[in-house]
């Protein structure tokens, strides 16, 4: 059962982020700040979910935070500072939007640029771990996995209803067939390796 950190008497905001390894698209982060007394059977990491779980577990998380947000980096931003400075970058607008202030900031993973005024710490595989990240975790990839497939109608040849972004045999092979959008990641390896067979 995943736990809470009020335990040490703490407003706490959860981070978490999505998109990191895709080709195309922004890096999403989430910031949530559930009810100290908040419990939920089947929260957990959003991969661990069925797309119907983390769309009912959203419309749940959404209605019970004392604050939530969602906010993106774009591929023009990642491409400018590296995937790494845009997925903290995207975590701190994630927290700047929240109605409520956090005195604590849950990380998942092991690296984070602090925020200004808030401690932080970070948790490996705190999506597993803590209730905030694990909320944070879903409202992140929610909104994203519905951002990709809405672009998928205006780029359809992608296939990002399905892969949303991620470096797929079917996306690579789309980029070098149709080539690249504006959605794309330039800073990013986007055709397949070419082979070095000698046959």
């Amino acid at each position: 059962m995943l736990h809470s950190y009020y335990t040490k008497g703490l407003i706490e905001a959860g981070l978490d982020e999505v998109g990191r390894g895709c080709l195309a698209g922004p890096v999403v982060a989430a910031a949530v700040i559930l009810p100290p007394d908040f419990t939920h059977p089947f929260l957990t990491d959003s991969k661990q979910l069925t797309k119907a779980q983390r769309i009912l577990l959203r419309e749940e998380i959404t209605q019970a935070a004392l604050s939530w947000a969602v906010a993106e980096v774009s591929p023009q931003e990642i491409d400018k500072i590296n995937i790494l400075k845009a997925s903290f970058l995207a975590m701190h607008r994630a927290v700047e939007q929240l109605t409520v202030l956090p005195e604590h900031l849950l990380v998942d993973g092991n690296r984070f640029t602090p925020y200004p005024q808030i401690p932080h710490t970070c948790i490996i595989k705190g999506d597993t771990l803590f209730l905030s990240i694990a909320a944070a975790s879903v409202l992140a990839k929610t909104y994203r996995d519905d951002l990709m497939e809405r672009l998928a109608e205006d780029f359809p040849h992608y296939g990002w209803e399905k892969n949303v972004g991620y470096p797929t045999s079917f996306h690579r092979n789309a980029i070098l067939t149709h080539g690249i959008t504006s959605h794309h990641r330039l800073s990013f390896r986007l055709t397949a390796r070419p082979s070095t067979s000698d046959c």
